[in-house]
């Protein structure tokens, strides 16, 4: 049977699953407080320093995730690999690529985020099954998609104030015009957009199947207002 338009098979490759998490750095497994400070600026040397303390844990999580998906999706050695380089990790397999990467946060230098992020999703039909929700399940709270063409966010404003007043669409923006979020009736996430990108951004963390389900959601209310602008953002 063909695919419909609204399928999330026929999108799910152009996709990026987003899970992030925080921490203080004083935490980490790294970290001697007898001989280590906590930054207090983010910098190379920072930065360098981030990569030495949370090797660790880095090394602990990505193994385990390389584990868990060579018996889980039974890949074979050739089908699976993984490359560790803190602070970040790649594990790239026959169907998927997933990131791990850790930070300092640019506001608050004592506390470091974990983003990990899910792409490459070459087969949409294994990206449906429970063998791989059960993998990230929990694992990933956005869904990025890069636009097929950049967008005024003006014009993305006004065509969703345009339509009538009980259509699904909805919409938030600062004064400045810099991004705006949308929301759709029926569908527990916020839809940021900056003109290039949409980063749909849910309440809590899910499995990939809930959060691409979701995402088809939103596309087929874009389409389905017959705006040009809309129905051409995704």
């Amino acid at each position: 049977m063909a695919k419909s338009a609204d399928d999330p098979r026929t999108f799910i490759s152009q996709v990026s699953l987003v899970g992030r998490s925080s921490g203080a750095v004083k935490t980490l497994a790294g970290f001697k407080k007898a001989h280590h400070t906590v930054p207090d600026a983010v910098n190379a040397a920072t930065s360098r320093f981030l990569a030495q303390l949370c090797a660790v844990e880095l090394q602990a999580e990505a193994e385990g995730f390389f584990q868990r998906a060579r018996t889980g999706m039974n890949y074979k050695r050739t089908a699976i690999s993984l490359d560790v380089t803190s602070p970040a990790a790649v594990l790239t397999a026959k169907d998927f690529t997933l990131e791990i990467a850790y930070a300092l946060e640019d506001t608050d230098p004592a506390s470091y985020a974990v983003t990990r992020t899910l792409h490459g999703l070459r087969n949409g039909d294994v990206a449906q099954t429970p063998e791989f929700d059960a993998l990230f399940a929990g694992q990933f709270s956005a869904i990025a998609f890069a636009l097929k063409k950049v967008v005024r966010v003006e014009a993305v404003i006004d065509a969703v104030e345009g339509l009538d007043e009980d259509a699904a669409l909805g919409v938030t923006y600062p004064s400045d015009y810099r991004h705006c979020v949308l929301s759709v009736a029926d569908v527990g996430a916020e839809v940021r957009c900056d003109g290039a990108t949409l980063e749909m951004q849910f309440a809590r963390s899910g499995s990939p199947r809930e959060l691409v389900e979701a995402f088809a959601a939103v596309r087929s209310a874009f389409k389905l207002t017959q705006d040009r602008v809309l129905a051409g953002l995704l």
